[in-house]
């Protein structure tokens, strides 16, 4: 008896058949006016905001994060292990915050991603538009 994935997997092979069959019985007419408008929407695409690098302090302990010597000359005295703590605690709270964060807009951005493909799947795009490298380079550089 096969599963639900199985039945699931075996549909979308029969749709990407049928889709695969009608892309090649497209004219060309059609397929040259789409490729026109694609490239027409390329230039129209607003440039991607370019991202800057997200730098992590880091905290610094042992003999190279402490003074050597005070300035009267006498060895600095070693924080408690409760100021130690202490001290941790800001630095452990932003770190969960930022992956907090980046666990959020990674969601964010798979909704917007699923929303476009819903919306590209629901549509009458031309078959013969999947076939078109240059879309296919578009739809990769988009996600």
């Amino acid at each position: 008896m096969s599963s639900a994935p199985d039945k699931e997997i075996e549909f979308v092979w029969q749709v990407r058949r049928a889709l695969d069959e009608s892309a090649a019985r497209i004219p060309p007419v059609t397929v040259d006016r789409l490729a026109a408008a694609r490239r027409n929407a390329l230039a129209r695409k607003k440039p991607e905001a370019v991202r800057a690098p997200a730098f992590v302090p880091v905290l610094v302990s042992g003999p190279a994060g402490l003074l050597a010597t005070a300035p009267g000359g006498e060895q600095p005295r070693r924080g408690s292990k409760l100021r130690r703590l202490a001290l941790a605690w800001p630095i452990a709270a932003l770190v969960v915050s930022l992956v907090a964060i980046a666990y959020w807009e990674d969601q964010q951005r798979t909704a917007e991603l699923a929303d476009i493909d819903a919306a590209m799947l629901s549509d009458d795009l031309p078959l013969s538009a999947y076939l078109d490298h240059g879309f296919n380079a578009y739809l990769s550089r988009s996600r």
